[in-house]
């Protein structure tokens, strides 16, 4: 089993001073498969991530990275390996093509210099301008470009999506996508279920440092919550919306005015909603934040 596995996790927990980051996490990824490592932010996806290069050390637990120990063979498993950090630091006195020239010498100028080109007219990214003139996004294609450029075994990615625009996002989970096709493992964190739900073949749920569910990313769907705000024409009865399953009220103006929240498939709320004077209806998909604090938390939204 352990040779099928390109990650594997065991009791890892990790303490900053009194904040427990990581609380005896488990954790397993298959090789060749796209996984989402997937929690509200402040839920331990970066340290994770963080002790599985060995970037920082975990106070207990273990872990191996393709059969490695990420401690003892960090040389062999950065070699095998490409990452985007969270925090992404580049040099603001290079270019573009200096910072990608930098990283492919530094592996061993295993990256092909055509594909580089290939991967920035993709994001539409002008390789000659410096760093230090890049938006925040330009600044991400540029992160996102060496971590993939020398097809990695394995690829790492820390919110790989921040700070692009959707279009540019769509590249990246495409960039996603082909890597998985050309044979490597992908494990890469987010707080946005819809990018996951896209391109993930499981889901890796933690919350407050632990695992709580590795799920199929199309039953994410059916935990799905929103938020309806409804102006009616004239006072209503509630009666016939909050019977309908996975609706619950979250507040009442008056009786004209209602915002309602609904878990789940919305179709039988719009259903049972068409039986009233509607005047406005506006809906919403709160943050992943809300959706964990609904199924996972304590606190009511």
């Amino acid at each position: 089993m352990a040779e099928q596995l390109a990650l594997s996790v065991r009791g890892m927990t990790k303490s900053y001073g009194k904040v427990r980051a990581l609380r005896g996490l488990d954790l397993d990824v298959r090789r060749g498969e796209i996984y989402g490592f997937l929690g509200p932010n402040g839920a331990g996806k970066t340290t994770t991530i963080r002790c599985l290069l060995d970037t920082i050390r975990p106070d207990g637990g273990s872990a191996h990275v393709l059969g490695l120990d990420p401690r003892r063979d960090a040389v062999a498993v950065h070699a095998r390996t490409g990452y985007l950090p969270g925090e992404l630091h580049l040099d603001d006195n290079m270019s573009g093509e200096g910072q990608l020239r930098y990283f492919n010498a530094l592996r061993g100028g295993r990256a092909s210099w055509a594909y580089v080109r290939q991967l920035a007219e993709q994001f539409d990214l002008d390789l000659k301008r410096p760093i230090k003139n890049l938006s925040r996004g330009n600044k991400q294609k540029v992160g996102v470009i060496q971590a993939v450029m020398h097809h990695p075994e394995l690829l790492i990615l820390d919110e790989p999506t921040s700070g692009l625009d959707p279009l540019m996002q769509q590249v990246a989970l495409r960039l996603i996508r082909e890597a998985r096709a050309g044979g490597a493992t992908v494990f890469f964190s987010s707080h946005i279920m819809s990018e996951v739900e896209a391109v993930a073949d499981r889901v890796g749920i933690i919350r407050d440092g632990v695992l709580v569910e590795v799920a199929a990313p199309d039953s994410l769907g059916a935990r799905a919550l929103h938020r309806a705000t409804v102006r009616f024409h004239e006072p209503v009865s509630l009666e016939g919306l909050l019977s309908v399953a996975g609706v619950r009220l979250v507040s009442q103006d008056d009786d004209t005015h209602v915002t309602l929240e609904i878990v789940g498939d919305m179709s039988p709320f719009v259903r049972a909603l068409a039986a009233y004077p509607v005047r406005d209806l506006q809906t919403a998909r709160p943050s992943l934040e809300d959706v964990f604090l609904a199924a996972y938390g304590h606190t009511q939204i």
